[in-house]
């Protein structure tokens, strides 16, 4: 007897939609609050309930649209497209929002950085705060900051999944 899996693409192209768009919509809400340059605590807690929470919604899916079955590999194939979906998206948005929109960002957050390390270290010699924002400035170019986006996507995507896989796992009995 064959039995039919669910589509991981179209619920990962919806719920990774859905996920993507949830956290562009919280980064211009930060944006028009005038918090960007600051990041606050709480958008990287709501990113992360929203990353959770669109995930279950993902899993959820899958395994009502799987005949009520879902294994680890599964849930973590389709966290991860979820994830990779959102990632993509929410890269493609940051690389416009540093180029188009706000091309002003990074060299605000470069200073807002340097105003950190100096307040922060009062000692510091000026070549080793010239050598820290080196560094953050190779950091924040926009192709670096769309490959650690995805990444980033990427490590807490399968994180999430994993927990969730756990939680949410039902496996199809063997067939004698």
């Amino acid at each position: 007897m064959e039995t039919q899996t669910a589509s991981v693409k179209k619920i990962a192209l919806n719920y990774g939609l859905i996920l993507a768009l949830s956290i562009i919509v919280l980064s211009v809400i930060v944006y028009a609050l005038g918090m960007s340059v600051e990041q606050p605590w709480w958008q990287s807690a709501l990113s992360f309930i929203f990353t959770a929470a669109i995930i279950w919604m993902g899993l959820k899916a899958f395994k009502i649209a799987n005949e009520g079955f879902l294994s680890l590999g599964e849930a973590l194939k389709v966290g991860l497209a979820i994830s990779l979906i959102a990632g993509i998206i929410g890269s493609i948005f940051t690389y416009l929002f540093i180029t188009v929109i706000e091309p002003e960002y990074v060299q605000m957050v470069l200073q807002k950085t340097q105003e950190n390390m100096v307040q922060q270290n009062p000692n510091m010699t000026q070549e080793q705060i010239d050598m820290g924002m080196g560094i953050t400035e190779k950091m924040m170019g926009p192709w670096i900051m769309v490959a650690m986006g995805i990444i980033a996507s990427l490590f807490f995507g399968f994180i999430i999944s994993l927990i969730e896989g756990l939680i949410l796992k039902n496996n199809r009995p063997e067939l004698q």
